[in-house]
């Protein structure tokens, strides 16, 4: 499974922007003009030879730079790559590498906002902005921030990509912490300071979407035995029911993205009653759920389940609605109730289980240190609260 965090290292190829389209050249901040059919190529060596020295930094790390880099010739460079890869709707692909090279002009690649792409973007070029004043960052975001806020459905969740289509992608995404990404986004544009520059107007568009988007996660919150629990991957983009994505991704409750909502809503101040009910039940569900006395080992290039008593606790990604017993399921699409049963490919290919829990069980603690008595309020977005220490995610821990 990709981990949006990381820049990919595969070759960067999608679409090029219209400037680079039409005029057959590109200008870099760095002041070179690449011209006519070697644009691409030339492009390609000149960023390579920047970065030959070190790797491609996480977009954390380039989340993190200060001005100066920012305005300087790597910076201004990666601004010409992000801009470059933006698609005519406003968004961009995924596992691509968009702070490099666009290699392939004709190639025509979908945006969306899985695996992180279009939030990292969005933040980098508004970084570059205020770094730098250039005007074509600016107009990037702003129309990025349109389709981000033209993309939310009414009942406040979002799809995989816009326009959705017909498949699962038109479903409400939590996976890979889809939907917590959009509105950590949003709730940044409504109330940090480094984002007035986008105007009044969206700010208050995106303050609406937030708790818009909010509600939406509260209302899917699944009741199981007539319980509040936890949440699918995906949910239903007009009945609000979980459903199912790929072939091994059936519906469940999700051990994963149940443990990056259940951390966001955490970090929401003041909690409402509604949105401390929310948490107590999550938080609940997953201490209920834990998996103890197995451990996973890599045994000649296979994964294996084995016994041990000492091991501290897992977690599995998918759970049985009714049952709460963790799933595993093939490419067949059959469900079934041990990691062995399924494929070797599959069981080495995805994240079947994982230590998601000590960390709700972590900002859990530390959430009910700091309230010993929900207050009542209007709104679960405060717009006095301190920005986060870290601008993908709004955790109190590292």
């Amino acid at each position: 499974m990709a981990n949006p965090d990381e820049v990919t290292h595969a070759p960067a190829i999608g679409p090029a922007s219209t400037q680079t389209r039409r005029a057959g050249s590109l200008k870099t901040g760095a002041g070179f003009r690449l011209v006519g059919q070697r644009t691409s190529a030339v492009a390609a060596t000149v960023w390579l030879a920047a970065t030959a020295l070190g790797a491609s930094p996480s977009w954390t790390e380039l989340l993190q730079r200060s001005d100066d880099w920012h305005r300087g010739t790597a910076g201004r460079l990666a601004t010409e790559h992000v801009l470059a890869w933006q698609t005519a709707a406003g968004d961009w692909p995924k596992n691509v590498d968009t702070t490099g090279p666009v290699i392939d002009p004709k190639n025509e690649y979908r945006g969306t906002f899985d695996n992180g792409a279009t939030t990292r973007e969005l933040r980098f070029l508004a970084r570059a902005y205020v770094a730098t004043g250039e005007d074509r960052a600016r107009q990037a975001v702003v129309r990025g921030l349109d389709h981000v806020l033209s993309a939310q459905y009414s009942n406040g969740g979002w799809p995989q990509s816009y326009p959705p289509g017909p498949g699962y992608a038109r479903h409400i995404t939590f996976n890979d912490d889809t939907m917590v990404r959009l509105l950590e986004l949003v709730r940044d544009v409504a109330t940090r300071d480094d984002w007035a520059w986008v105007g009044e107007a969206h700010r208050q568009r995106a303050r609406v979407a937030f708790d818009r988007g909010v509600q939406c996660i509260l209302k899917c919150q699944i009741r199981s035995g007539g319980r509040l629990t936890a949440w699918c991957a995906q949910h239903d983009e007009l009945t609000l029911e979980p459903r199912p994505a790929r072939s091994y991704e059936l519906v469940s409750l999700s051990g994963a993205e149940s443990a990056r909502i259940l951390r966001f809503l955490m970090n929401l101040e003041p909690p409402s009653p509604e949105l401390a009910t929310a948490i107590e039940a999550g938080a609940s569900w997953f201490e209920a759920v834990k998996l103890t006395g197995i451990r996973v080992e890599q045994v000649a290039n296979d994964r294996v389940v084995k016994p041990d008593t000492t091991a501290p606790p897992l977690w599995a990604r998918f759970y049985e609605l009714e049952t709460h017993r963790p799933i595993f399921t093939g490419r067949d699409g059959v469900k079934r109730y041990t990691l062995a049963e399924i494929e070797r490919e599959r069981r080495n290919g995805y994240a079947w289980y994982g230590t998601w829990g000590e960390s709700v069980a972590r900002d859990y603690q530390a959430w009910r240190a700091r309230y010993g008595s929900i207050k009542p309020t209007t709104s679960s977005l405060d717009a006095d609260q301190p920005p986060s220490r870290d601008p993908l995610t709004t955790s109190r821990n590292p």
